[in-house]
């Protein structure tokens, strides 16, 4: 009996040995699993929060290439309008509002629209801005740098002359108050923080404002000006630290986000140490015999799902396992908050019955190449639809773990973009719209016109008001640009459903009249539009009357776009120097193919 129950002992100690020993291997092989999803997950994060805050800075240069388009400078030393232009300019900016600032070549200050406050010329931080012009850059961005205890940053583009620099305009920024900070500081959690960093390891911008300034960690200055997207291991004090930093912005800079070790591994690490450990006390309870095994072996499968479920519990992302089918074998209880639906309600059904029918296709190929390959890990974007029934983005992470006894199946992590998609589309809109009329700007006309030009004629009719700027002499600023806002929804009511109108200037216009051939046509069209903005405008309680000088010009198709716009723009100056809509009444003929009209 004493054998038989040494018998019993040891193959219980053998049995919950063998199956402690493939529970504790799986467990590793899924915690593997997660940490990898979890990595490129963080990575893929990071590098859109970067790409965000590349976008912000490119978005500070275009404002400066923008007064350089309004306003010529002549580049002399001192010169009254030039410094006129700067003043004027900085107090209208929403970027530059501390100062701007023309140099030379050489980096000397030909003028500036404040007197004092500036960086030195010899100070640390614009040595990357000249090496970034030095190299053929387009747009400089400086380190950041201290003066009287203000953060500043500069940005700066090229002035030319006769298509090759003569100089350079420089804006500041004060970088406690940009647009980068304010979108930085909606990253702020509890969890970790977020910073934007210069070359040389200065905040320009932070989750926790104090910290703008001041030099991040020793560890991650190391790592700066690095390209792509990296994770950075070290230690402060007794804690240890993780940090994933992208380098390679427009600027130079770099986006990093920072936190314990403890956080970025979270839940499943610890969850993991505690399986091993029950693993090890199961096999010692394993000596009381046959008969214990069995009900431990129960215990343990139920404490498995219990611990399954509470990894998931509360996950900000949406797990789930579907079959070769795409059936949904398990969906995390995250999904209930995020999408609606009920624990449970989604399991057995298709996950193509989930995404948007225009996104099944590629996401059906996308799968089945990813089965056929054991070691893939497909990233997607795709729509999946909520229980109210409305379509949202997520951001697909899926690996295959088909050879995994654990989970027998294709192992997919999504969350939420539709925040960041709608202000990536905001973004892309702003870019190709003037900002106060909401109508296309010059950038997006002028992709209209080559594109109509490759197939149609075009009539381009360029639009200068008349009498525009004794309105914001006489009534100010604001009462120009309501009056802008006007004249736009008038001349949005004298145009047909296929042409394009655009802001391109100050005060003026362009409208493309694609696929015209009658020259009366496009007269008709012209004098609506001299007869709208003549008819009085009432703003601000006032009566205020304007006039229009309207050039007009019929490109033919495969004619050169900037030919036909600046063909148009001539024409319209000749009526200009007739003396404008106040004093002709006509429509001027030219010989060729374009006219003048007012």
């Amino acid at each position: 009996m004493r054998v038989r129950n040494w018998i019993a002992v040891v193959v219980s100690v053998l049995l919950l040995a063998a199956a402690g020993g493939i529970a504790i291997a799986v467990n590793r092989r899924a915690l593997n699993a997660a940490d990898t999803v979890h990595r490129a997950d963080s990575t893929e994060l990071g590098t859109n929060n970067a790409t965000l805050t590349g976008q912000l800075q490119l978005l500070s240069a275009q404002e400066l290439a923008q007064v350089l388009a309004e306003h010529p400078l002549s580049l002399v030393r001192g010169d009254a309008t030039d410094h006129a232009v700067l003043v004027n300019a900085a107090s209208k900016s929403s970027t530059f509002q501390y100062g701007m600032m023309l140099t030379a070549l050489d980096g000397s200050v030909l003028n500036a629209s404040r007197a004092s406050g500036l960086p030195a010329a010899d100070n640390a931080g614009w040595a990357p801005m000249r090496r970034m012009f030095t190299d053929g850059a387009q747009v400089g961005f400086s380190s950041v740098m201290t003066v009287d205890n203000i953060a500043l940053a500069a940005v700066a583009v090229p002035v030319l002359a006769g298509g090759s620099p003569a100089g350079f305009l420089v804006g500041f920024n004060q970088v406690a108050t940009t647009s980068l900070q304010k979108y930085t500081q909606q990253l702020q959690s509890d969890k970790h923080r977020t910073d934007v960093v210069d070359r040389s390891g200065v905040v320009a911008a932070s989750s926790v404002a104090d910290l703008i300034g001041g030099r991040t960690d020793a560890a991650i200055v190391a790592e700066l000006g690095r390209a792509g997207t990296h994770f950075v291991e070290y230690r402060v004090g007794s804690t240890d630290m993780i940090a994933i930093v992208v380098g390679g912005l427009p600027s130079g800079y770099s986006y990093v986000r920072t936190q314990t070790k403890s956080d970025f591994d979270g839940a499943v690490h610890r969850r993991s140490q505690t399986v091993n450990i029950t693993l090890v006390a199961m096999l010692l309870i394993g000596v009381v015999g046959i008969s214990v095994l069995g009900y431990r072996t129960q215990i343990q499968r139920r404490r498995a799902d219990e611990r399954f479920q509470a990894l998931f519990q509360h996950a900000p992302d949406i797990v789930t396992v579907i079959d070769r089918e795409g059936t949904m074998i398990f969906t995390s209880p995250s999904s209930a908050a995020i999408l609606g639906f009920e624990p449970g309600m989604l399991a057995g059904q298709s996950v193509f019955g989930m995404v948007h029918p225009d996104d099944q296709p590629a996401m059906r190929e996308r799968l089945e190449a990813l089965l056929s390959d054991p070691a893939a890990v497909l990233r997607l974007q795709c729509r999946v639809r909520a229980a109210s029934g409305h379509y949202r983005w997520f951001d697909f992470t899926a690996s295959n773990q088909m050879a995994n006894p654990a989970l027998n199946g294709v192992v997919i992590n999504a969350r939420d973009i539709s925040e960041n998609r709608a202000f990536q589309e905001r973004l892309a809109h702003e870019a190709q719209h003037d900002p106060l009329t909401g109508l296309p700007n010059r950038r997006r006309m002028q992709d209209a016109l080559s594109s109509s030009l490759r197939r149609d004629p075009v009539a381009v009719l360029f639009v200068d008001l008349d009498g525009f700027k004794p309105v914001n002499d006489v009534h100010g600023h604001e009462a120009g640009d309501e009056l802008l806002r006007q004249v736009a929804e008038r001349l949005s009511g004298c145009i047909r459903a296929g042409d394009v109108l655009a802001r391109v200037g100050g005060d003026e216009f362009v409208v493309l009249m694609p696929g015209v051939l009658s020259a009366d046509d496009v007269a008709a069209t012209a004098n609506r539009v001299r007869t709208v903005v003549e008819m009085p405008f009432r703003i601000a309680g006032q009566q205020i009357c304007i006039g229009a000088s309207v050039g007009v010009h019929m490109a033919g198709p495969a004619e050169d776009p900037d030919s036909a716009l600046r063909a148009a723009d001539h024409a319209m100056y000749e009526i200009k120097r007739s003396g404008g809509s106040r004093a002709l009444r006509t429509v001027l003929e030219r010989i060729g193919r374009h006219r003048a009209a007012d």
